[in-house]
């Protein structure tokens, strides 16, 4: 029996405490799906990393880390930096979570400049290149690689954001996308649901080593576009 006691206790201790009468409301959930270094080191051991962006993102909300995008329940809010090929089935599964009221916020770097320790071909590490794999053209987008190489600032929103090489969106056939900030973003209303697309992912690489420029504002613009999409 004090067992039992014991491990009741200790999973209450592992749970987001909200005290009682407290008029705080729960923040609100964000699934993240990404390989970049930004929730756990590269070799994803037990050495979790506390970057930027995480604290940025925690502030917020409450940061679930999953593997594919059918882990996401419907209606929920998702940031997708630089992911991996997805197979067929799950930009199939991506495609019908948005338009069945799913949020969406992808990162998707044509010429990700952000240094890797593991040799190329590493699976655990981030593609070089956005794969897309037909989910942007089924969208009515073309993702283009940068015909120029070095840090920009553009502005996203009201937000100015330092972006490195970043690619150029532009729209194909009928879209249901509106391109902005000179080909940077696009956002999408799909169904019932929305996607906003940002064509780089470096802008995120922050701290030691991170972007040589004025960074400061760069975590206020991607929690803001968030909150957007959560309206």
């Amino acid at each position: 029996m004090t067992a039992a006691i014991a491990a009741l206790l200790s999973l209450a201790s592992c749970r987001e405490a909200v005290p009682v009468g407290s008029s705080e409301e729960p923040k609100q959930e964000l699934f993240l799906l990404t390989p970049l270094p930004i929730v756990w080191s590269e070799n994803f051991g037990l050495d979790r990393q506390g970057s930027p962006v995480l604290t940025a993102l925690e502030r917020e909300s409450r940061v679930i880390s999953v593997d594919l995008p059918g882990d996401v329940p419907d209606g929920g809010l998702l940031l997708a930096a630089q992911p991996r090929a997805l197979p067929a089935e799950e930009l199939v599964t991506l495609d019908a979570w948005v338009r069945r009221g799913g949020r969406l916020l992808l990162l998707a770097d044509p010429f990700l400049e952000w240094p890797s320790e593991l040799p190329v071909g590493d699976s655990r590490r981030a593609p070089a290149a956005f794969a897309d794999t037909g989910l942007l053209r089924h969208w009515g987008l073309q993702l283009d690689a940068p015909e120029e190489r070095g840090p920009r600032q553009v502005k996203v929103g009201a937000e100015p954001l330092l972006v490195a090489s970043p690619g150029t969106l532009q729209q194909i056939g009928d879209s249901d996308c509106n391109v902005e900030a000179n080909g940077l973003t696009a956002r999408c209303r799909l169904g019932q649901g929305q996607a906003l697309i940002i064509a780089d992912a470096d802008f995120l690489h922050l701290g030691p080593g991170g972007l040589d420029g004025p960074t400061d504002r760069n975590l206020s613009a991607l929690i803001s576009q968030l909150a957007d999409l959560s309206r």
